[in-house]
C-alpha cells in the first residue's frame, strides 16, 4: 500500500510503524544539534516534523543528516525502501546519489589539480590524444571549433555551452548553444566530458580514483559509481510523482554526472570531511566554493519556450543573493554568510544538501520518492531554519502550494 492513497491519520500510523535509525556517533560525546541560526534544535522536533510532512506530502521514504562544525551530529531515516515488501529505510540502505555524484567527482578532480596532474584553465584539447570530434560521442562538434576553447573549469562551472544532455537535442547530438565560458547552463554531458578527459587524456580509471581518493578516505564502504551485487542486501527502490513504483536502477556504467550509489551515512561523512577541508589544499577547497560565474536566471532549467536559445530571464532575486557557479556546486549569500548547495534528482529521486561555510553547518536530504522535493522547504523551515536557500530556482514548490 502506498502512503499517498491513505488518509492522513492512516499515513501517520504507517510512518510510525517504520522505525528511525540513527548513525553511530562518538561514544560518550554529548550530541547537540544546532540550527543554522545557532539555536539548539531538539531531536523530537525533527522527528515530529518529518513524520507530519511525509504524511502530508505522501512521501514514502526519507533520510536526513545534519552536520555542525564539520561533524555529523544527526542521521535519521523514516519510511520505506520498498512499501510492498515492507522494507524500511535505515542509514545503511543503498540509495541513488543522482547529481550529488557531480560534487563528489569535482572534489576528486581538485585533488588532481593539487597534484599538478590537471590545470583547470588549460584547454582540454591539450590533454586529449586526438581531436575531440574524432571520438564517436562528439562527432557532432567537428565543424564547430569552439570545442577547442573548453577547459575543466568551464565543465565544472556548467558553462560549456551544452544542453544538459545531448539526447535532449532534436538530433540527439551535442551542440554549442553559446560560447564556452560565457554563462551558466547546467550540463551533465559537460561533467561526463571531463570524465572522458581524465580517462582518455590522463589514462585514469575514474572509479578507482574515486575509491582511493574519496570512498576509502572517508570510510564510505557502501558507495560506488557502478552497481555492486552486495548492494542488493539493503536497497531502496523508487516512487514517482504519482506514487508509481520503480525498481532501483542497477547502473553498470561509470558516469561522473550521476551514477553514484551511496548511503545517507556515507555521504554525510564525505560532506563533513569536505567541510573540514580534508583532502584538499586550502586554495583548492576555497576555489570550489568561490563564486566563479554569476547565475541570473530565475530557474535552473529553461522553460520549453526558452530552451532553443537558452535565453536568460534575469531574476533580481537571484542577483540579490549572488547566486553563482562554484566548482561542482552552486554558491549563494545566505543569512549567515557564504553558503553553497548541490541537489540530485530524477523521476524517483530527491536529494539536496545545503551548507553554510562559516559555521560548517549543513543539512542533507535523501529520498527514494521524488515527492519529497515538495516538503524540503517546509521541513527545513521547521527544523534547521531556512538560511535563504533559492527554492524557486531549484523548482521546489511546497506541497501546500499549487504546483507551478
Amino acid at each position: 500500500m502506498v502512503i499517498r492513497n491513505l488518509g492522513l491519520a492512516a499515513a501517520l500510523a504507517l510512518l510510525a510503524a517504520a522505525p528511525a535509525a540513527h548513525a553511530a556517533l562518538p561514544a560518550g560525546k554529548p550530541i547537540v544539534i544546532h540550527r543554522f541560526d545557532g539555536k539548539v534544535l531538539k531531536f523530537e522536533t525533527i522527528d515530529a516534523e518529518a513524520r507530519r510532512l511525509m504524511a502530508a506530502g505522501h512521501v514514502n521514504g526519507l533520510a536526513m543528516a545534519i552536520i555542525d562544525r564539520g561533524e555529523v551530529v544527526y542521521v535519521q531515516t523514516w519510511g520505506y525502501a520498498n512499501v510492498a515488501q515492507n522494507r524500511t529505510l535505515n542509514n545503511q540502505t543503498i540509495m541513488y546519489g543522482a547529481s550529488l555524484t557531480k560534487f563528489t567527482f569535482a572534489y576528486m578532480v581538485m585533488q588532481l589539480v593539487d597534484e599538478g596532474k590537471l590545470d583547470l584553465d588549460r584547454p582540454i584539447k591539450d590533454y586529449l590524444p586526438k581531436p575531440l570530434y574524432e571520438y564517436e560521442d562528439y562527432a557532432s562538434l567537428k565543424d564547430d571549433p569552439r570545442w577547442e576553447k573548453l577547459t575543466a573549469r568551464m565543465l565544472l562551472t556548467h558553462s560549456s555551452g551544452f544542453m544538459n544532455f545531448g539526447f535532449l537535442e532534436p538530433d540527439e547530438q551535442l551542440h554549442f548553444h553559446f560560447d564556452p565560458g560565457a554563462r551558466y547552463s547546467y550540463s551533465g554531458d559537460g561533467i561526463i566530458l571531463l570524465q572522458r578527459v581524465l580517462e582518455w587524456g590522463l589514462h585514469l580509471d575514474v572509479e578507482a580514483e574515486m575509491k582511493a581518493r574519496v570512498w576509502d578516505r572517508f570510510g564510505m564502504e557502501n558507495t560506488s559509481l557502478h552497481w555492486r551485487p552486495d548492494f542488493a542486501r539493503d536497497l531502496a527502490d523508487g516512487y514517482g510523482i504519482d506514487g508509481a513504483f520503480q525498481a532501483h536502477d542497477e547502473r553498470e556504467r561509470v558516469r561522473a554526472a550521476g551514477s553514484m550509489d551511496t548511503t545517507i551515512s556515507d555521504w554525510a561523512d564525505f560532506l563533513a570531511g569536505f567541510m573540514g577541508g580534508n583532502g584538499l589544499k586550502p586554495r583548492s577547497h576555497a576555489d570550489m566554493l568561490r563564486p566563479q560565474l554569476p547565475i541570473t536566471t530565475r530557474a535552473q532549467f529553461p522553460t520549453a519556450a526558452q530552451a532553443p536559445g537558452f535565453a536568460d530571464v534575469v531574476s533580481p532575486e537571484m542577483q540579490r543573493i549572488g547566486l553563482s557557479a562554484g566548482l561542482g556546486v552552486v554558491t549563494f549569500k545566505s543569512k549567515y554568510g557564504p553558503a553553497f548547495f548541490k541537489g540530485g534528482h530524477d523521476d524517483v529521486t530527491a536529494n539536496q544538501a545545503v551548507c553554510v561555510e562559516r559555521t560548517r553547518r549543513c543539512v542533507i536530504y535523501f529520498s527514494n520518492d521524488v515527492r519529497a522535493e515538495r516538503i524540503f522547504q517546509r521541513l527545513t523551515e521547521a527544523t534547521v531554519g531556512d538560511p535563504g536557500f533559492p527554492w524557486s530556482w531549484e523548482n521546489y514548490v511546497p506541497y501546500d502550494q499549487p504546483a507551478a
